[in-house]
């Protein structure tokens, strides 16, 4: 609510081209709940900056510091409490091996998702698609967003095996692509999907790189 109320006059005291967005971690995933759920909002652009967007699952030495006697197998039985889920780590804790759990335990991520029946799916879908361009940034030396291509909508499946946005498959645990379910697939079909892969770049370095800054998101800020 405060990072909606801190927003929402820059949006506007903009002109008609709108704003940019550039949201970086988890913070890409608070800018994409907050695209969904206003539906006045004009922004042109959103650059997700090493987001996991399909969520969470690894053990990272972050993860072994906030959870020292869990590990990713076990995480599950303390994210999905009712507890658990006011840890913002497992708003987005995205287990494929109990991929039910997750899509009714999961209080953000999941919803955000459209992975289950919400009433206000529809118009989630309408405001998310008010988008012009959606540009996903990742790289495979990140070493916390895990699966790294989660920063590009894509994810494993009960196998741990990637699949990629466009390659899931309807039957899949997850198949927001192929669903459309919050308009991604509309949104790429009309050519408003953009994603970089940058090879070399820490989870703590996307923000200060000035490689990743003139290949993947100067060009999207005028």
């Amino acid at each position: 609510m405060g990072f909606r109320e801190a927003i929402y006059p820059i949006m506007q005291n903009a002109g008609k081209e709108g704003v940019h967005l550039l949201c970086y971690s988890q913070g890409g995933l608070i800018c994409r709940g907050l695209l969904e759920t206003m539906p006045d909002h004009n922004v042109d652009t959103f650059i997700s900056l090493s987001s996991p967007q399909m969520g969470q699952y690894g053990d990272t030495d972050y993860l072994r510091y906030l959870f020292p006697t869990y590990v990713k197998a076990n995480l599950y039985r303390f994210c999905y409490t009712g507890f658990g889920q006011s840890i913002s780590i497992c708003n987005f804790w995205n287990d494929p091996h109990h991929h039910d759990m997750y899509i009714n335990s999961s209080d953000f991520l999941a919803p955000i998702n459209s992975e289950r029946p919400e009433p206000n799916t529809t118009e989630w879908k309408k405001n998310f698609l008010r988008l012009r361009k959606l540009v996903l940034i990742g790289g495979p030396s990140d070493g916390v967003i895990t699966p790294w291509e989660s920063s590009h909508f894509a994810f494993y499946n009960e196998n741990e095996t990637v699949l990629e946005m466009r390659e899931q498959k309807v039957g899949a645990s997850f198949v927001v692509y192929q669903d459309d379910s919050f308009g991604l697939r509309t949104l790429d079909k009309r050519g408003g999907i953009t994603v970089y892969s940058i090879p070399g770049v820490v989870h703590t370095m996307w923000h200060s790189n000035e490689t990743v800054f003139k290949e993947c998101i100067e060009k999207w800020l005028t």
